[in-house]
């Protein structure tokens, strides 16, 4: 794609915290300076010249109407529930899809899957005892992916090529290679019956909030596995550690939570079948996500279609 060359710098406006402006705002500058392209990134812009939107939805922009000049509106995060319900934001509307991250997904998806595969945590709580079992076979381990979407399809893939019986579920039909893929509400069960480790990798809308409750958590096999690094509002706390006490579930490693930071009083820290780490599953790369940013700007320059735009009404 080649931009309509312009002697007057795009004025882009980065709306995050600090530390994220900080981060971001020299390797977007570097990203399109590499494309040819010259720009003026600041987070105090007066809103009426500003021609793009980097933004954070925890950023400091709560009315983008100001924004008569602005092309579209770019977020630096893959969910962008946060932002859906502003009525002011109707610019287009991109997420974050970022190569980077969607491999550091991968990277804490199979470590996880696997560690709980080989039954790790047996040898690395106790050095007691000479306890030689085998575990069964990738092939004989029914691992389902909960949303198969950018991160969770490239997630399934990966555990796919690891041998694992992988099974998929989303709200609309998809194709994985290598995986078994199921959607609606009957493909849901389908797809949780008897599986040995669940993932959860959708986003957050209104029809996948506790997703995982006390009914669909009564079908997996027992002592099943959850694996959430996903969102938080996608499991019923409650009906988890319900499961966890009852020994109907044997473990669960959970990345995201419905508060963050996870309150220090949270049952989730202190219970012996819980994994708790903090939102680290795979954050975004610097980088790789600036040249994401760049390559929509790039589009939006020379009249194409932006990339990842936002479905609204499906939320994601």
């Amino acid at each position: 794609m080649t931009p309509a060359k312009s002697d007057t710098p795009l004025q882009i406006l980065i709306s995050a915290p600090d530390d994220a402006v900080a981060q971001f705002q020299p390797a977007i500058a570097k990203a399109l300076t590499a494309a040819g392209v010259t720009s003026y990134i600041a987070p105090d812009l007066a809103p009426e010249n500003v021609d793009y939107i980097v933004f954070a939805p925890n950023g400091m922009i709560a009315d983008f109407t100001p924004f008569t000049r602005a092309r579209a509106a770019l977020s630096l995060w893959a969910g962008v529930d946060k932002v859906l319900d502003n009525p002011t934001l109707t610019l287009p509307l991109a997420r974050m899809v970022d190569p980077g991250q969607r491999e550091g997904m991968i990277e804490y998806v199979t470590a996880h899957v696997l560690r709980h595969h080989i039954e790790m945590d047996r040898y690395i709580m106790t050095s007691q005892g000479w306890d030689q079992i085998a575990p069964p076979l990738a092939r004989d381990r029914k691992v389902t992916v909960l949303g198969v979407g950018e991160l969770g399809g490239a997630c399934a893939s990966a555990l796919g090529a690891l041998n694992f019986n992988t099974h998929g579920w989303s709200r609309r039909p998809r194709t994985v290679p290598g995986v078994t893929t199921h959607t609606g509400d009957a493909g849901l069960d389908d797809a949780l019956s008897g599986a040995d480790i669940v993932v959860c990798l959708l986003p957050t809308t209104p029809q996948t909030e506790n997703v995982l409750n006390a009914t669909t958590l009564a079908l997996l096999a027992p002592g099943a596995v959850v694996i959430n690094p996903g969102r938080g509002s996608l499991i019923d706390d409650a009906a988890l550690i319900a499961a966890l006490d009852s020994g109907a579930l044997g473990h669960a490693t959970l990345d995201t939570f419905r508060v963050e930071p996870l309150p220090e009083d949270h049952a989730f820290r202190a219970h012996p079948k819980v994994t708790v780490s903090p939102h680290v599953a795979s954050l975004v790369r610097t980088d790789t996500s600036a040249a994401v940013i760049a390559k929509n700007i790039l589009r939006g320059e020379a009249g194409e279609p932006f990339q990842h735009l936002v479905n609204r009404q499906a939320g994601y």
